[in-house]
């Protein structure tokens, strides 16, 4: 007997209003934003050899790629707003399902979209001819461009989503028309290709470190899963979303690593300064004016990024408090247009208290550790609901089951390995994070009466 499909218990009451291909938009918008503009310049340093390089950016397509087939199959599932919260729910417990969503709240989305408003704002300040980069400009700015954007989501996801297209398509526009202009116009030389250059001895460990950069420029394709009870058609659109837009990224980071080796040796890209390798590259194959175009590019790809994360974030308190995890104030969406307004304002408010605060830095070093365990348990919700739910209702199946949540899973766990050797402090610290949440999961769940069984 096959068991009914899920019904739409826990989204907003703007259900299906967002087309495929805004929830695309929101997905790549929220994957790009530094990472391929400034990981390069240290992995030429510490490789050292341009085609190892782009395999290494090759294998983390092929991982973001197995990832979103995976999430494609719980997407489709279960379309409902929340993403890994709603997954990690159905599949294991509400105290999982809670921590993720707590780990969102503080450092998946809070210390992230700070950490993107702060270097939206110091590329800002770049453009302002004889402005002095003081501290208070930059949190300035940086705390305007997070109200801003909270403001247009909030008005609803019409205006937010036009928006988000808006900053997706000049985003991607700049980097084809970076990578156009350097096969067209560009001066660049494809002997730094073919050329063996000398290279320092590689190890596995350096391989691995340079690896982890690689998934954390691709982190985010999971995002169209946060907005998914709104998607129009969610069972067909998610999947279609996630692997397609997984798909897009992967090719433009891999095709403008080309273009940065096409346009300069590299030795010269592992010559500091390391991180803005961009730039670097646009400078020398169309000269010093070509810098001002790649940091207006940056600016248009980070306030893209930050604002993906400002729409999607929120759908996961939402979905917490629905299910009695966050005070039922958060829920309310029947006075503001279907749209979870005091989720949103309740992100931007932590989001702030961070930035003048200035402890989002040390958040960011360690929500890798943290992201990378809550996306391997809900991979491995994948398998768990093959074995407990075989009649559930999955309009997409992830092929080659059960290779690839297993591999993925095996190459998270390598990662979280790595990192919890090579960095014990900031493993106590993603330790310590999560367990701060342990108390309020219980207080809730008492409040509100909310049973722990599923």
């Amino acid at each position: 007997m096959t068991e009914e499909p899920p019904q739409q218990t826990n989204s907003p009451k703007s259900v299906h209003r967002i087309s495929m291909f805004t929830a695309t938009c929101v997905l790549v918008s929220n994957v790009v934003g530094t990472g391929v503009f400034t990981t390069t310049g240290f992995m030429a340093r510490d490789i050292g050899d341009p085609w190892l390089i782009l395999l290494v950016w090759g294998a983390g397509a092929l991982l973001a790629l197995t990832g979103a087939m995976c999430y494609s199959e719980l997407g489709a599932a279960f379309p409902f707003v929340g993403g890994d919260y709603v997954y990690l729910r159905e599949a294991y417990h509400p105290f999982f399902a809670f921590l993720s969503g707590w780990a969102s709240f503080t450092v998946g989305f809070g210390a992230a979209i700070a950490a993107g408003a702060m270097g939206f704002a110091s590329y800002v300040v770049q453009l302002i001819p004889y402005e002095p980069a003081s501290t208070f400009l930059i949190k300035g700015f940086a705390l305007g461009l997070i109200w801003s954007l909270t403001a247009v989501h909030v008005a609803g996801v019409g205006p937010g989503g036009l928006l988000q297209q808006l900053f997706t398509v000049l985003k991607v526009g700049a980097i084809l028309l970076l990578i156009v202009g350097a096969f067209t116009v560009g001066h660049g030389d494809w002997e730094h290709l073919v050329v063996p250059p000398r290279k320092p001895d590689v190890g596995l460990g350096t391989l691995v470190v340079s690896f982890i950069f690689v998934t954390y420029a691709y982190s985010g394709w999971n995002a169209a899963g946060y907005i998914a009870g709104e998607i129009l058609n969610p069972t067909r659109s998610i999947p279609r979303t996630m692997i397609g837009g997984t798909l897009l990224v992967g090719t433009v980071y891999v095709v403008l690593n080309v273009v940065y080796f096409y346009a300069l040796p590299i030795q010269a890209l592992a010559a500091p300064p390391l991180m803005p390798v961009a730039e670097k590259v646009a400078v020398g194959m169309f000269g010093q004016a070509a810098a001002e175009f790649v940091t207006i590019m940056l600016c248009i790809s980070i306030a893209g990024a930050v604002s993906a994360m400002i729409w999607t974030g929120p759908r996961v308190y939402y979905a917490m408090a629905r299910d009695g995890f966050l005070p039922a104030f958060f829920s309310d969406t029947e006075h503001h247009h279907g749209t979870p307004v005091r989720s949103i304002v309740l992100q931007s408010l932590w989001v702030t208290v961070l930035v003048l605060l200035g402890t989002f830095e040390q958040l960011v070093i360690y929500s890798g550790m943290v992201i990378t365990a809550f996306t391997a348990l809900t991979v491995g919700a994948v398998i768990i609901l093959r074995q407990r739910r075989p009649q559930l209702v999955r309009p997409y199946r992830v092929p080659f089951y059960p290779v690839l949540p297993v591999g993925y899973i095996l190459v998270a766990g390598v990662i979280m390995l790595f990192l919890s050797v090579e960095k014990p402090v900031e493993t106590l610290w993603a330790c310590l994070t999560l367990s701060a949440g342990i108390p309020l999961y219980f207080l809730m769940r008492k409040h509100n009466g909310v049973s722990g069984a599923r």
